[in-house]
């Protein structure tokens, strides 16, 4: 199974990050959690130990972890221990900037898969 960890369902993604997660077997979505910015270095970690449990518990073949960042490098740690393979989505940004008769600026971005990097 390829864990997604993250905040962006699966179903959302293209169909070339699809393929690409199902070269590990079936997709499954495991929505990564709030971390408050009042929480300790401590009480951040006491969450990361909660949700890696909940994911080895699992037997992912490989997890994509992509959230807060002491969160996401606790897990990506844990897991790495374990054995788990994990990896980050790595895509293009594409931005357009626009300017509209009042001066207000808008950017707008596009991100494209490219291809999972494991982490190190």
């Amino acid at each position: 199974m390829f864990l997604n960890f993250t905040n962006h369902p699966a179903d959302t993604w293209s169909a070339d990050q699809r393929r690409a997660a199902q070269q590990y077997g079936p997709i499954a979505d495991m929505p990564f959690p709030d971390v408050p910015p009042a929480l300790s270095a401590a009480e951040t970690a006491a969450v990361a130990d909660v949700w890696a449990a909940r994911i080895l518990d699992l037997h992912p073949a490989c997890v994509l972890c992509q959230g807060e960042m002491t969160l996401t490098f606790r897990v990506v740690r844990l897991l790495q221990a374990q054995g788990v393979a994990v990896v980050a989505a790595c895509s293009e940004r594409r931005t357009l900037c626009l300017t509209d008769a009042d001066g207000c600026t808008r950017r707008t971005s596009e991100f494209r898969f490219v291809r999972f990097r494991a982490y190190p």
